[in-house]
């Protein structure tokens, strides 16, 4: 690695304007991340997806990543939560498929399209609620709207127990916050550990038609289960990524039609469908700014690039989303009748999303319900003035503020 490394802002203030600026570098860029860790960040599109795809490339940094294999990734790193998990966000090859096979169950076709009905009687209740707020009240939509409808229904997919919801919902929000310093990660995650634990003992006790009492009695085809360790962390990836990402999906269409009133009005009309509306969302504003980590299994030349054995790799989607190789001179402009809206909002290759049919079916019923009950909704800010969440991973706001009528 001979250039010079660019410190990359783990408070996410300005996404898109840094994206911009590590694509400008190239089809990667040598970033630093916490105590000066270098990576390669990929904003090429095309690079990506291919790297993604690419088996030299895995995700576990036990058996790939030097600087973890030498010893200089410590358990003070504060993004250790990241990368030192043991399920399949990390597994590589034959280990990979065998814990994706033993998860995939829950997440069927089946299982998910089961689940429309209770998603739209939830959304139906969410907005009951905000119907009740007083005109002229300045309402949050992204804690009273965005937040409430993903935790919900990943909650009750997982078959997670009231007692559990308020404490798993607080080690989420801390999860996503790239500031917080080693100890305050690494007590947040034991304490997630600890209640997901409760919940895996619960549904042993208490089997139900639950993603929970699936994972338990999964066998693969040799009889082989997950491990009590692997399911927990297993859930644990499944809380985290299937809340914050339709959090976010959810949180950015909102603010996109809000700015863009008559392709929100080309959206009611039926002129443009609401799955083009999550696509170009997705594309535009990648829920999932930067994920971590991924490491070269050897030397990969591409591109003009050569990323060396050992070192590590970022998956930068927010500024894939927006790669001018792809989407041209508009790649900044959101445009639901935008032609082709390709991304890698939710990963490709092995580790692509096992959950994106669920996000899509969550956003296709959330976007017009609330459009169509509150058509004279509007922003109660400016849209320079919503604050970014913390994080170099999240790209979401704070607030969401809105006057509903």
């Amino acid at each position: 690695m001979d250039r010079e490394l660019i410190v990359l802002d783990m408070a996410g203030a300005d996404t898109q304007g840094e994206s911009a600026r590590l694509r400008a570098q190239g089809p990667a860029a040598l970033i630093a991340l916490p105590g000066d860790v270098p990576a390669w960040s990929i904003t090429d599109a095309a690079v990506l997806k291919s790297l993604l795809a690419d088996p030299r490339v895995s995700k576990d940094p036990r058996q790939h990543w030097t600087a973890f294999v030498n010893g200089e990734i410590t358990e003070d790193w504060p993004l250790l939560p990241w990368i030192a998990v043991e399920n399949m966000f990390t597994a590589y090859g034959s280990d990979h498929r065998r814990l994706r096979r033993l998860v995939s169950p829950a997440f069927t076709h089946r299982r998910t399209a089961a689940l429309r009905p209770r998603v739209e009687a939830l959304i139906a209740e969410l907005l009951d609620r905000l119907a009740a707020v007083p005109a002229g009240t300045v309402v949050d939509l992204r804690e009273g709207y965005a937040y409430p409808v993903p935790i919900r229904v990943i909650t009750e997919l997982l078959g997670v127990p009231e007692t559990l919801e308020a404490g798993l919902r607080v080690c989420v929000d801390r999860y996503f916050d790239t500031t917080i310093d080693q100890a305050g990660a690494q007590a947040n995650y034991v304490e997630m550990y600890g209640l997901v634990t409760e919940l895996v003992v619960y549904r042993r006790d208490n089997p139900g038609d639950d993603i929970t009492s699936v994972m338990i009695t999964s066998r693969d085809e040799d009889g082989s289960q997950l491990t009590e360790k692997q399911i927990v962390e297993t859930l644990m990836l499944v809380i985290n990524a299937g809340h914050e990402t339709t959090v976010n999906l959810l949180d950015q269409a909102i603010v996109a039609l809000l700015t863009h009133p008559q392709q929100r009005a080309a959206a009611l009309a039926g002129e443009v469908s609401w799955s083009e509306v999550v696509e170009e969302t997705l594309r535009y504003e990648a829920p999932v700014a930067h994920l971590p980590l991924r490491f070269a299994v050897e030397d990969i030349e591409i591109e003009g690039l050569r990323i060396g054995k050992g070192e590590a790799i970022l998956a930068s989607y927010a500024a894939a989303g927006r790669d001018p190789r792809v989407h041209g001179a508009t790649a900044d402009i959101f445009d639901v009748t935008r032609a082709a809206k390709d991304h890698v909002s939710f990963g490709y290759g092995a580790h692509h999303c096992i959950g994106a049919p669920l996000a899509r079916m969550e956003a296709e019923i959330a976007l017009p319900a609330l459009f169509r009950r509150f058509p004279d909704i509007r922003l109660a800010a400016d849209v320079s003035e919503l604050t970014p969440v913390v994080s170099f991973v999240s790209n979401g706001h704070q607030e969401l503020p809105v006057y509903l009528s």
